[in-house]
This record gives C-alpha cells, sequence and structure tokens, in this order.
C-alpha cells in the first residue's frame, strides 16, 4: 500500500510573529520556519504504517516555494521514502493547496493519503477536507487511532462527545488530532541518508492546475495588547467588579 502524506511550512511555533509596517501581511524576514506540527503527526503515522510492513512506500509532498525543499528533507529525514514538491511561488489559500494535491493523489495513486488536520499558521482546518471532496474518496478526520484491515481503515474520531470509530473503504483521507501518536526525533545518520532521497520538482502547470487565489487578503493586524489584570481581596469584591465593571453578572 502506498501512503502519500502532505506537509506544509510555517513559522517556527517558538518565534513571535511581527505583522508588516504596510499590514499586508506576516513579516517572514530572517524568520526560523519548521515543519507545521500537525503535519509531523501525519508523517509519523506514515512511518510507522510502513515499519509494521503495512504501507510499502511513503511519499511526501507539499505546494510551495523552492524554500519548502528545507521541510521536505525534515519529513525524509523522519522517514519517508522521497518527496515531491510543486512549486508555487504566491500566497495559496486551502483550495488551490486541495487542486494541487488531487493532481499529485492523479498522478501517484496511493491508497491513503494523510493529512495534519490543521496549519498553526492560518488554523483553517479545510484542506483535508477539500482534497477528499475533489477525489471522492473517503475521509476520517480528527484521527486519534488509524488501523488498517485489509481493504478497510477504521478510524478513531475525536468528537464533541468523546469518541467516534468510523470504518473508512479504501483509497481514503485521514487528518490527524494531537493524540494519534509523538512524532520522532530525526537521528543525524537519517539526516545525512535523507539528502540523498530523491525530490522531484514539479510546477502546476505541469501538473495542469491553476492555483490562482479566490481569496484576497485586506488587511493583516496583531491582536490587541491586554490590559493587566488585577487582584482583589475577597469574595466580595470580586463579585462586585463581575457584576459592576465587567458586567458579565
Amino acid at each position: 500500500m502506498k501512503v502519500m502524506t502532505a506537509v506544509k511550512r510555517v513559522v517556527d511555533f517558538n518565534v513571535k510573529v511581527r505583522v508588516k509596517a504596510d499590514n499586508t501581511g506576516v513579516d517572514l524576514a530572517n524568520v526560523k520556519m519548521a515543519l507545521n506540527p500537525f503535519c509531523e503527526i501525519a508523517v509519523e503515522e506514515a512511518v510507522r504504517l510502513k515499519e509494521q510492513g503495512i504501507a510499502t512506500e511513503v511519499v511526501v509532498v507539499s505546494v510551495g516555494p523552492a524554500g519548502v525543499q528545507e521541510q521536505l528533507r525534515t519529513a525524509l529525514a523522519l522517514g519517508a521514502d522521497r518527496a515531491i514538491l510543486v512549486e508555487a511561488a504566491d500566497e495559496l489559500n486551502a483550495l488551490a493547496v486541495a487542486k494541487a494535491l488531487k493532481a499529485v493523489v492523479d498522478k501517484e495513486q496511493p491508497q491513503l493519503v494523510i493529512l495534519g488536520k490543521q496549519a498553526i499558521d492560518s488554523d483553517n482546518n479545510q484542506t483535508g477536507q477539500m482534497l477528499a471532496a475533489l477525489t471522492g474518496f473517503a475521509q476520517g478526520t480528527f484521527a486519534s487511532k488509524v488501523q488498517v484491515a485489509g481493504d478497510t481503515l477504521n478510524v478513531t474520531r475525536e468528537i464533541d462527545g468523546g469518541l467516534q470509530t468510523v470504518a473508512l473503504n479504501l483509497p481514503a483521507i485521514v487528518t490527524t488530532d494531537l493524540r494519534l501518536n509523538e512524532p520522532r526525533y530525526a537521528s543525524l545518520p537519517n539526516i545525512m541518508k535523507a539528502k540523498k532521497k530523491p525530490l522531484e520538482t514539479v510546477t502546476a502547470d505541469a501538473l495542469g492546475v491553476s492555483l490562482a487565489s479566490t481569496n484576497k487578503t485586506l488587511k493583516v493586524e496583531a491582536p490587541a495588547a491586554r490590559s493587566a489584570g488585577i487582584k482583589v481581596k475577597s469574595v466580595a469584591e470580586l463579585v462586585e467588579k463581575l457584576k459592576n465593571e465587567a458586567k458579565v453578572i
């Protein structure tokens, strides 16, 4: 079984993001970039399936500028077999990425596609669902457990009321939740091996896909600074302030 994982390049979660002076977007100059944490979970799950003898090949895919090769090499160091970069210079929305991934799915014919449920920069939680709609594959979102049983994939999902297990016919799309697994660290030997693993670069035109965005960012602003809190000496004073100042009771 071939497994494909999609990954995204994001600002490292330890970096304090700054907005450009003209409010056109986030300032990425000299900012440390990293593999999206949810995408790391997706890669880890695919690699575990290969270690169990279920997956025969793990292909990692990303859509973006040439710099994304760094994150693809990271995924290769984590255990993926080869990588594909769909080059795109413009800022992409979830639908454009899903269309590009669909073209790669048509080309590679994987039986299972695993994605992170969302990216920590946009937090849209859309690409996996859009990809499932475009391909017509069964989908299991917010997966906290994945089990392959023949031609069926059992996915345990985290929902508001607890846990739900769904049986999906392969091929299928799965988006990962935080509790699915704990990603491994790439060892130095694997990092060195990743430099020699195949990384294919293709263009959207070569795949016959238009990545033109239907969205336009009008303005980006930093969140308003929060005022300092206050300390109260008694429950009575707390109730009085909640009632008369905050007016929440």
